[in-house]
């Protein structure tokens, strides 16, 4: 039964990715853009999620890692940026995206549920999105994860009777090309953090918001 990570060509995705193989966990990873090794899926059309889960025939998925997500304001201006086309974009990735991902491969999460008594979904949302820390700005990005980690939670309440559990996380302050080379810690580090979280949750955890170390998060 294979794990899927989305957006795993790179970055934290990558490097979760590759923390489950070590953990010897069969993973299945998608790419918005044709790459070796990965299956071609982007997350924000639904036909292309659907062929996503065609191609995996029928496997239950006993874990779906929604890590996909963008950036795209961190130098917009409160005068003048944050063009509407900007916040369409980043909520097609950041929300939508992982709606429909969840939405199409949740036959195969149910039979994963039913083959083991669980199956889990991970949302790799921010601590920006969180409402108690408003730090101020990069509000596209902001608004998009806190949306994410409100889908996060209501999704947990919907699943948890079908046996599915869903944890929402914040990979850390991450060097990648997102996070920038001053960063806290390496992919590694949060990636191998954000897996024991993962194998961690349960249906009597369901709905957690915790950063890669486990510490809780106010939403």
């Amino acid at each position: 039964m294979p794990a899927v990570v989305t957006g795993a060509n790179r970055g934290i995705g990558a490097a979760i990715f590759k923390e489950l193989q070590t953990r010897g966990i069969d993973t299945i990873g998608t790419s918005r853009t044709p790459t070796n090794g990965f299956i071609t899926a982007d997350v924000t059309k639904k036909h292309s999620v659907d062929l996503l889960a065609k191609h995996l025939d029928g496997q239950p998925v006993p874990l779906l890692v929604c890590n996909a997500g963008v950036l795209l304001d961190r130098n917009e201006k409160l005068a003048d940026g944050y063009a509407p086309e900007i916040w369409s974009a980043c909520f097609e990735v950041n929300v939508t995206g992982v709606f429909l991902t969840v939405q199409a491969l949740l036959p195969q999460l149910q039979q994963a549920a039913v083959d083991q008594g669980s199956a889990k979904i991970a949302i790799v949302s921010s601590v920006m999105g969180s409402s108690a820390r408003p730090s101020g700005g990069t509000y596209i990005y902001r608004a998009s994860k806190a949306a994410a980690t409100n889908l996060g939670r209501n999704l947990a309440t919907d699943l948890h009777d079908l046996g599915i559990a869903v944890g929402i996380y914040h990979p850390g302050w991450v060097r990648t090309d997102m996070g920038g080379p001053s960063a806290d810690i390496s992919e590694s580090e949060s990636a191998a953090g954000l897996v024991e979280r993962f194998e961690a949750l349960s249906l009597g955890t369901t709905g957690c918001f915790l950063n890669w170390d486990g510490a809780e998060i106010d939403f």
